[in-house]
């Protein structure tokens, strides 16, 4: 919004000029997000535990732990970082960008599918929210409609296209699958983040490494310059996108401060569903689908190891872990939440770098 009223009386007044750059107003976007969320965090976390008394319910089959230590704690926290998140996008970004408004919907949406998810698990008190099929179905039928507006609003030359990293020139055309993919990566992301939701500041910190990267992705992409020296395929008003991941980095550093172990407050499927939905639309829009499976590496594992839990318990009743997702397990087998939490956080940063690579290696 700033910068559609300001940037017009630039010619007039000329400090004006610096909000058309985009570093400017990224950076920003991530101070504005910052300082809303330690302003709206003790408001929203106080409501949120007059409104819920019990506070999340905990699973009777988790880490025993977490019956003693989480009991009480209020969830839904992702109210806060959907709050930071849009009214700075919303005060920073250029408002005639459509994918900023096509990610600004789908992380709302999302968003909105989680928060009835976690007002379903308060009020039936148990771990469980709505019907796991009318969930994904809602949510590929947004990603759908996602992926349509990206495709019409895409490159010409890349609307169908797949990118593949290492490969300068390599390309496939998905043709009528790309609708079909970009929902499988909007929602497949979506959800791998949710589950890895599940210790204190475990999801957040690889958020907002993921969303560090894909600032750097659309920057870059974004700019014919950048993405002609780095032999990037270049999408027009891609780079606006930046703006929405200072954004998102600023309400998520934001979050981590009272997520921070013992956690005043979870990010619930409020927060984890549109992180990830926001993430995988920003993927299809830089055509960097598959670097996102890199960056988001952990994400990834998280649900391989529910996956292949699932498969071994009902084929030959036996679980491969003690529990899934993955960092059940190694809570399970005695390490303590800090341990698992700041070693995902390191292995996340080395995917991201490896991802980052990618730039590069072409």
């Amino acid at each position: 919004m700033l910068y559609n009223l300001l940037t017009p009386l630039a010619d007039s007044f000329g400090p004006l000029n610096l909000f058309r750059y985009l570093t400017f107003r990224t950076g920003g976007a991530i101070l504005t997000a910052l300082i809303l969320s330690f302003i709206l965090g003790p408001k929203i976390i106080n409501w949120l535990k007059t409104k819920q008394k019990e506070g999340q319910p905990i699973r009777d089959d988790g880490p025993e732990t977490h019956l003693l230590t989480k009991k009480g704690t209020p969830t839904m926290g992702g109210l806060l970082i959907l709050t930071a998140l849009l009214i700075s996008t919303f005060l920073w970004s250029d408002l005639t960008n459509p994918y900023i408004w096509i990610v600004m919907l789908v992380t709302l949406s999302f968003g909105f599918i989680g928060f009835i998810d976690d007002y379903l698990k308060l009020t039936k008190k148990n771990s469980k929210g709505f019907s796991g099929k009318i969930k994904l179905f809602i949510e590929f039928i947004i990603a759908a409609i996602a992926g349509y507006f990206i495709l019409i609003n895409s490159t010409e030359n890349l609307g169908t296209m797949l990118t593949i990293p290492f490969f300068k020139s390599m390309l496939i055309d998905l043709g009528y699958f790309f609708v079909p993919f970009a929902c499988f990566v909007i929602v497949g992301t979506s959800n791998s983040v949710n589950l890895t939701d599940g210790l204190d500041g475990l999801a957040i910190v690889p958020i907002m490494i993921a969303c560090t990267c894909f600032a750097l992705i659309s920057y870059l992409v974004g700019n014919a310059v950048f993405a002609n020296y780095l032999q990037l395929h270049y999408v027009s008003g891609c780079g606006e996108i930046t703006v929405f991941c200072g954004a998102m980095i600023g309400a998520g550093l934001g979050f981590l401060w009272f997520n921070a172990p013992p956690a005043m407050v979870f990010m619930g499927d409020t927060g984890s569903l549109a992180a990830g939905g926001a993430l995988g639309t920003i993927s299809v829009i830089t055509k960097h689908e598959i670097v996102l499976m890199i960056i988001g590496g952990l994400f990834l594992v998280e649900t391989v190891s529910v996956i292949v839990q699932v498969i071994s318990f009902k084929t030959t009743g036996k679980r491969v872990f003690r529990m899934a997702p993955l960092h059940h397990h190694f809570e399970k087998k005695g390490w303590a939440e800090p341990t698992v939490v700041i070693r995902f956080w390191i292995i996340a940063t080395i995917l991201a770098l490896i991802g980052l690579s990618t730039l590069k290696l072409r």
